[in-house]
């Protein structure tokens, strides 16, 4: 399942995949918003297994619409629903989807007229012999990857972004970093350059996961904390579309100042 749109939708779902002689149990629930002050929701996402990402076109750019849907084309046509994928494969789907997003740019953009888009999501794949079956993680640009173990919050990516290095290399406190004016610079995108980089990680399959997803407009209105309560506060765990829309609500509810988009995936491998 996909979506995009100017108005709120929840999506919940769920799927077994079959890996090896054990099956994963995946859950997921996903919401999108245009926020109170865009009129065009640059936001996209896709929840199918066994993959699982947001992509939030770039702000101000020509086409961020496009470019984040044009990301969600080119998983579909890489990627079998329901089986296990392999990282070769999610890396082929992200530098396909570069070259798809950079041929919506005409040779003569240059700033704010290249499309390009944010990715950041997770998937279930087979590493091959003697690695076995893993959550691969895939980021580029400053949308965010979190895990959740039932208490704490934890931030999975790296944001791609000039207030990020300034955190690194000390010039920046993290506290200062959402109210910085360069908040909103991003230094990687898919569809900015020839060739995309991303980051990735692999997390065993084995046992609970449990993930959320997010563009960049859930988390300039609510802090970690706030976040965290949210989730521990549900009062339905297996309506994760429920989640999705109560975190999308409450950034709108803080201002909804850009668009907003949450996947929330759970999944139990034995």
């Amino acid at each position: 399942m996909d979506g995009t749109g100017g108005v709120q939708m929840a999506v919940n779902g769920e799927s077994a995949i079959t890996l090896g002689t054990s099956v994963v149990n995946v859950r997921f629930g996903a919401s999108s918003d245009v926020g109170r002050v865009r009129k065009i929701n640059e936001d996209s996402f896709l929840s199918q297994s066994p993959v699982f990402f947001v992509a939030d076109g770039m702000g101000g750019h020509a086409h961020g619409d496009a470019a984040s849907q044009t990301v969600i084309r080119v998983f579909t046509d890489h990627i079998e629903e329901n089986l296990p994928s392999t990282p070769e494969r999610i890396l082929d789907a992200i530098h396909s989807s570069n070259d798809a997003v950079r041929d919506l740019s005409s040779d003569d953009d240059f700033g704010t007229a290249i499309s390009g888009t944010t990715l950041a999501g997770v998937a279930i794949v087979d590493a091959g012999d003697n690695i076995g079956y893993h959550w691969m993680a895939f980021n580029v640009g400053d949308s965010r990857i979190y895990t959740w173990d039932g208490r704490t919050l934890s931030q999975l990516s790296v944001d791609h972004s000039a207030v990020q290095e300034m955190v690194e290399a000390g010039l920046i406190k993290a506290a200062d970093a959402e109210k910085h004016p360069s908040r909103n610079v991003i230094t990687r995108a898919v569809g900015a350059d020839e060739f995309v980089d991303a980051d990735v990680w692999l997390l065993p399959v084995a046992g609970t996961h449990t993930f959320l997803i997010c563009s960049d407009g859930l988390t300039k209105e609510l802090s970690v904390r706030e976040i965290a309560g949210l989730i521990a506060a549900r009062t339905a765990p297996d309506d994760l579309g429920a989640v999705a829309d109560t975190l999308v609500a409450a950034a709108l509810a803080k201002g909804g100042r850009d668009n907003v988009t949450v996947v929330f995936v759970e999944s139990t491998f034995a």
